[in-house]
C-alpha cells in the first residue's frame, strides 16, 4: 500500500482534469508504468457542470468534529486530562500492535503479519476542476480508482507494511510503537460502554503535507508523505507557472481515530481510523490540457478487525 497509494492519487487527479477538458467522455490513456490502461467508456455528451467555489483548504481552519474532553471515572479508570487519555491509548496501541499471527499471503506463502489487522476503503470525492463539478467525472473516477488501487491489510495506523519488521518510517525507524502525545490532538474523549470496555475518540491537529510518524496527522494515519515529489515524477504533470510547493497543497484535517479498549486486557478490540485529505492543485498542465486548477477530497477509512470477506477479497488468510 505504501508504494501504490500516492501514485494512484496523483493519477486519479490527473485523469479528472483530462476528462473534464477532453471534449467527450471516452478515455483510454496510459500513465507511464504505473497504469496498464483504462477501458474505453462511452457515455455520450457531457452533462452541464455545476458552479462551485474552489476549495482552498487551510490548516488554520480546523474545527472540532468530536465532543470535547470531560474529566471523570470511566470503567473504574480516572481520566483527569486529555494527556491521561492519550497515554492510555498509547499503552493499548503498543500492547495490541506487538502481537503477530501467521497468514497465507497472495502467493500461498505462510508469513508473519500483525494479528490485529485492518480492512481499507478509499474514496476520492468532491472533485472540482476550475471550480466546477461534473456528474460524468464523478461517475468515472470511482471506476478508475477501483481499477488502480489494490488495498491490502496491515496493523494499527500509521502502518507502512503488514509485516512488523518492514513497518518503518522514511528514516527506517520502526512504527511498531505509538508516537502520539497530547500535543498532537485538538481533543480526545472517553465513553464508558458499560461492558468493561472504553471507547476513545481522538482528533489530530490539521497538518499540511503530512509525513508518516512525523507530525500530528502522520502519527495517527498512514499519510501520503510528500505527494509533491510524486506529482513531479508523473510525466504528464507540469506547471504553467509557479513551483510544485506553490501549486500543490495537501491538507489533512477533520479525520478521527476511534478505538474500543478492553480494560481487563488493556488491548484494542475494535478501531476506525478515518483520514480526510484536501488536495488542491493550481496551474497544472496535464498532457494537452494547460493551466487548470483542481480540488478533491480523499476519504481513507481503515476498520479493525478485518472481516473474512475482506480477507477473501485480497486473498490473504489467517492460518488456523
Amino acid at each position: 500500500m505504501k508504494k501504490a497509494f500516492r501514485p494512484v492519487i496523483c493519477i486519479v487527479l490527473a485523469a479528472a482534469i483530462m476528462l473534464s477538458f477532453s471534449g467527450c467522455a471516452k478515455l483510454s490513456y496510459v500513465f507511464g508504468a504505473a497504469v496498464e490502461a483504462v477501458d474505453d467508456i462511452k457515455t455520450g455528451e457531457w452533462k452541464k457542470a455545476d458552479e462551485a467555489a474552489f476549495n482552498e483548504s487551510s490548516v488554520n481552519d480546523d474545527p472540532l468534529v468530536i465532543d470535547e474532553f470531560k474529566a471523570g471515572n470511566y470503567c473504574g479508570i480516572e481520566f483527569k486530562t486529555v494527556d491521561d487519555v492519550i497515554k492510555y491509548y498509547v499503552e493499548a496501541y503498543n500492547k495490541t500492535k506487538a502481537k503477530t499471527a501467521k497468514y497465507t499471503d497472495e502467493n500461498g506463502n505462510v508469513t508473519e503479519m500483525y494479528a490485529f489487522a485492518d480492512e481499507k476503503h478509499m474514496e476520492v470525492k468532491d472533485i472540482l476542476v476550475e471550480g466546477k463539478s461534473n456528474a460524468v467525472i464523478n461517475k468515472l473516477i470511482p471506476k478508475l480508482l477501483d481499477s488502480l488501487y489494490k488495498p491490502s491489510t496491515g496493523g494499527l495506523h500509521p502502518c507502512n507494511a503488514r509485516e512488523p519488521e518492514k513497518d518503518v518510517d522514511e528514516n527506517n525507524k520502526s512504527l511498531l510503537t505509538c508516537r502520539v502525545t497530547a500535543e498532537d490532538v485538538l481533543t480526545a474523549n472517553v465513553t464508558d460502554n458499560g461492558d468493561g470496555t472504553l471507547t476513545i475518540a481522538m482528533q489530530p491537529k490539521a497538518t499540511e503535507m503530512s509525513r508518516v510518524g512525523m507530525d500530528p496527522q502522520g502519527k495517527f494515519f498512514t499519510t501520503l508523505n510528500d505527494i509533491g515529489s510524486v506529482v513531479e515524477a508523473v510525466s504528464v504533470f507540469s506547471w504553467a507557472s509557479g513551483t510544485t510547493e506553490e501549486n500543490c497543497k495537501v491538507v489533512y484535517k477533520g479525520g478521527t481515530a476511534v478505538v474500543k479498549i478492553d480494560t481487563k486486557s488493556g488491548e484494542i478490540t475494535e478501531a476506525d481510523y478515518n483520514m480526510i485529505v484536501y488536495v488542491n492543485i493550481k496551474h497544472a498542465n496535464i498532457a494537452v490540457v494547460h493551466d487548470r486548477s483542481l480540488s478533491a477530497v480523499v476519504d481513507y477509512r481503515c476498520h479493525f478487525p478485518c472481516s473474512k470477506e475482506f480477507f477473501d477479497k485480497i486473498n490473504v488468510h489467517p492460518v488456523d
